[in-house]
């Protein structure tokens, strides 16, 4: 079995859940979420220069599907702009919904940017600092997207913003 081959069994075994939730937690969609993953892997384990280090793959493998998943709403709203058809959402009476659904489709109003800052700094417990080099812009414009972020979820899930995340 060729080293990167067990690399990636050991990055499956020890971190495939994780990125599936990290995955999720960026796309809102389950069926999406397993796309990500599986190009963000295949663009990580792809170029054959893989090492050993665990950590480092999954380091890889993450901020190849937060980079895929930026690029790729950027492609889907020049879509939606550009597309002749338009398809309406169904809409679903609000006492339907679950508080996760209504988390969901609160977080699908973000930006991609915002939304990234949202899960890197609360689902990754990463400091303002980290997103910023993560994302690879400054710590102010994490603060921004922070602040507007909470505040357009605080909106949507009608409550304090205090309280929001």
């Amino acid at each position: 079995m060729a080293d990167w081959e067990q690399a990636f069994r050991a990055l499956l075994a020890t971190r495939g859940g994780a990125l599936r939730s990290y995955a999720y937690l960026l796309t809102g969609d389950p069926a999406a979420a397993s796309d990500l993953v599986q190009e963000a892997l295949t663009r990580v384990f792809g170029r054959r220069r893989v090492g050993e280090d665990i950590d480092q793959l999954e380091a890889y493998v993450r901020r190849a599907m937060l980079n895929q998943y930026v690029d790729s709403r950027r492609r889907l709203k020049r879509w939606n702009a550009t597309r002749h058809l338009l398809v309406d959402p169904p809409h679903h009476d609000d006492d339907q919904l679950a508080v996760a659904d209504d988390v969901r489709r609160a977080l699908g109003t973000l930006s991609p940017r915002q939304r990234a800052c949202v899960v890197l700094r609360y689902y990754e417990d990463l400091t303002v600092t980290e997103v910023a080099d993560e994302l690879g812009c400054a710590e102010g414009t994490v603060k921004r997207h922070l602040s507007d972020a909470r505040a357009k979820l605080a909106v949507q899930l009608g409550v304090n913003e205090e309280s929001a995340l």
